[in-house]
Parts: C-alpha cells; structure tokens; sequence
C-alpha cells in the first residue's frame, strides 16, 4: 500500500494558529498531501476540534508534533520538568481529538540547546529522563497514542543523538506509549548508515519525517532515498512519512535548526518537490 504522505506546517509558517491552519491545510491537499503534522508550540495556539472538524471535511490525517522551545525539558539541568510534562498532557490531549496516533518531537530538552557530560552525569540524565516520561508513557498508553522520541543531531542537542543512544535510553519505556521518531536529517548527520539505524531502530520506530540532506526537498539530495525505503520496509514500518523544513522566519525553530538562507525558491516549490520525488519513489 502507498505510504500516508504528511507535511508539517513549519514548512510554511511558525507559529501554527486558527487564521493560518484552513489555507495551510487547503494547500497541502492541493498539493497531494494527505496528512498535516501540526505543531503545538504554545497551548491554546489552534483550537483542536476546529482543526479536526477541517480536517475531516478535507480528507486530511492529522500527527501532533511537540515543539520543545526554551525550558521545555524533562531533565531538570535545562528547563522546567513540571511544567514540561504539562505540556505533553496538553499534546496528548489535542492529539485525543484531532485523531492523531503519534504525538512526536525530542521530549527531553530544549532544541539547540548542548552541554558536556562525562558518563556519571550522562547516566545520571538518562534515569532523569526516563522517570520524568513514566507517567506520560502510561498515559499516553491509556488512550491508544505513542509520544515518538526524536533523537537529533549533535548540534541541536548532546543528550540523543542516535538511534542506538535512544534505544538504550528508553529501553524500559519502549512498547505501548513511547517509540522513536526517526528523521532522515538528523539520520544523515548522526549515523554511519542510515539505512542500517533504520533496521536497528524496527519495531520501536512510531514516526517518521523526511527531507533532503541539507533540510530541503526530498529528492534532489544525496541521500540514497531508495535503500530508506527499503530500511523501513525491513523494519515493519508502516506509518506515515512527514516532510519537516523549515521557513528562516520560524522564531521557534530556525535559529535552533540553523536555517539561514532559503532552502528552495519557494516554500511551496519546496512541497511540491518533495511529494512528487516520493510518490515517484513508489513506483520506481
């Protein structure tokens, strides 16, 4: 079967409110997609109901994705750990109604945020982390929806940076209510073989986004986009591959991501690309 195609509004737009999310979603069915990653960078941002309301009359799927601004952390070194895990409730919550089945982002510190650890203070992280997702793993379970962890390049965070890392860390946790997000940017940066983290990660894996090696169109990269596909076809994954770039006006995430300079002529070329060379890429 053909893969759900989905595309996060940042490719467009940060934040992601009321007024901008009925022409976004309009566009991404134009286009071809036929799910919105929808980001919930502050609580109260979207209203969730509305968005699940469009989105049914459009067709569209819907995946909740965290965005783990400053203090957003659930190791106590880099934010406020309560307060974070409130936050998640509240993105269980919104992913409860607009029928999403993944809530997916990096849920253990703030983006571009890094520090050294020796292996004492890295262990000491590690239990940090798993005791603060405990109870969001259960609750999450509870109502059928898996919080995807995403591990990210050195650059962006020091805590996980690979698939191997982040099976390690979360092994207690993995099954029903945690599983891993695997982006094909970070991917590229982080891990000798791609593909081979892809067959390592397997079953563990929840979600999936995907855009070109230097954070643009899928297709016209370096990356060997046939043997990923394969890798997740090894793996068992079925789920949804979600295009995640970025616009250099997002105040959330640019300057974490280091967008400094446009990544197509235009964001809407940008997703046209992207959709065409994947759903080329099923038929090759």
């Amino acid at each position: 079967m053909p893969r759900t195609i989905a595309v996060n509004t940042w490719v467009w737009t940060s934040p992601l409110t009321d007024a901008t999310i009925g022409p976004l979603a309009r566009k991404a069915r134009d286009l071809g997609y036929e799910a919105l990653e929808l980001p919930l960078e502050t609580v109260g941002d979207w209203h969730p109901q509305r968005t699940r309301d469009l989105l049914d009359e459009l067709g569209l799927g819907a995946i909740v994705v965290g965005a783990m601004g400053p203090g957003r952390s659930l190791v106590a070194k880099a934010g406020d750990v309560a307060a974070t895990q409130d936050y998640l409730r509240a993105c269980l919550e919104t992913a409860r109604t607009v029928g999403s089945r993944v809530v997916a982002g990096p849920f253990y510190a703030p983006t571009g945020v890094t520090w050294r650890m020796d292996a004492d203070e890295r262990a000491g992280a590690i239990a940090e982390l798993r005791g603060s997702l405990a109870p969001l793993a259960a609750e999450a379970a509870e109502s059928g929806i898996t919080l995807a962890v995403e591990p990210l390049n050195r650059y962006e965070t020091s805590i996980l940076n690979t698939v191997e890392q982040s099976l390690d860390a979360l092994s207690p946790l993995l099954g029903e209510g945690v599983g891993l997000a695997l982006d094909t940017y970070h991917l590229n940066i982080e891990e000798k073989r791609p593909p081979d983290a892809i067959r390592t990660a397997g079953s563990a894996i929840a979600h999936v986004q995907v855009c070109g090696s230097d954070r643009g169109a899928v297709g016209d990269d370096h990356t060997d986009w046939p043997e990923i596909l394969r890798a997740l076809d090894d793996a068992g994954y079925t789920g949804a591959l979600g295009l995640e770039s970025f616009t250099g006006e997002n105040a959330t995430i640019a300057v974490a991501a280091s967008v400094w300079r446009p990544l197509a002529s235009s964001q809407d070329e940008l997703a046209a690309r992207s959709i065409a060379a994947l759903r080329a890429l099923e038929h090759a």
